[in-house]
């Protein structure tokens, strides 16, 4: 078992459940999630690594997920650039300057933003399956959905199965925890692919931990519309990023097909892009956080 600290930190008048692991005098990673998903998405597996790579691991649960503060968003609605203040809050809550910053799927453009207008905040920067920040998607996926190509200019929609996923899962109950339950758990299948084995078993756990975890498990589709809000401070130009930067993406992605992360590691002075061969949108796979680990400790090690 890994031994953590576990904490409430502030960000305004939200509280943020917080977990660090590792040996605080040690260089800190922030590890950040994706839309809707709790803090302990990120794999123990994939922690330990990082701490046995001597460093400190912090990880969280955004406002609306976990354990974290809900936000009533038809009154106070947010954006990126409050979920980005949310976790400098989390550093802040910490003592920590600056952090390597790893964020996955919307937990990527967290680390974009930070980048970008907090660089003294960011050693290092590694984005996992995620877009650029700017991106718009509307107009490709509004096309896909009527049966037509994306424009020359626009990244590609997600795969054909993740719309049809859409609609069925909006006629899903979602009444009870198993009904709730079964609903994620077919949304973490549907957006692993198929290029790897699915770890049933480690979703399903993941699924059932974050529905007993979280206030009200509804909130956290609030990140859906607050990170489709394209404001100015998203359009920044990534070349301004001087963070050592690593673009982690799988090939099987269904939901940023790898022509994004292609995109975000051309926008980027110097970055890197490892494509993992077979990963989808997702970690629930036996080996795959330690394949993982594998790409970032090095990434870490070379500042």
């Amino acid at each position: 078992m890994l031994n953590a600290d576990e904490t409430f930190v502030s960000s305004g008048d939200l509280r943020l459940w917080t977990q660090r692991f590792g040996d605080p005098a040690h260089p800190t990673v922030l590890l950040v999630m994706g839309t809707s998903a709790q803090g302990i998405g990120w794999p123990d597996d994939l922690v330990r690594r990082l701490v046995d790579g001597g460093r400190q691991v912090i990880r969280y649960d955004h406002r609306d997920t976990g354990r974290s503060d809900l936000v009533d968003f038809a009154s106070r609605p947010y954006t990126l650039a409050d979920l980005a203040g949310d976790a400098l809050a989390v550093l802040d809550g910490h003592g920590v300057g600056a952090a390597h910053v790893v964020g996955a799927s919307m937990g990527g453009a967290i680390g974009q933003w930070l980048a970008v207008h907090r660089p003294t905040r960011v050693r290092t920067l590694t984005a996992m399956m995620t877009s650029p920040m700017g991106n718009n998607p509307g107009p490709a996926w509004a096309r896909a959905m009527t049966g037509q190509p994306p424009a020359p200019d626009e990244l590609p929609p997600p795969a054909p199965h993740f719309f049809q996923h859409l609609m069925a899962s909006a006629a899903l109950p979602r009444t009870s925890r198993e009904e709730h339950i079964a609903a994620s758990l077919a949304t973490w299948r549907m957006l692993h692919g198929t290029g790897l084995p699915f770890d049933e078993p480690a979703a399903r756990r993941f699924a059932e931990l974050s529905y007993d975890r979280a206030a009200d498990p509804a909130a956290a589709a609030n990140h859906d519309p607050a990170g489709r809000q394209l404001t100015p401070d998203r359009l920044a130009p990534l070349s301004s990023i001087t963070a050592p930067t690593l673009v982690v993406h799988g090939t099987d992605d269904p939901l940023f097909p790898p022509a994004h992360a292609e995109a975000l590691a051309g926008l980027i002075p110097g970055a890197h892009l490892r494509l993992v061969p077979g990963m989808g949108h997702g970690l629930h796979s036996v080996g795959l956080a330690a394949q993982l680990a594998d790409l970032v400790n090095p990434h870490l090690d070379a500042l």
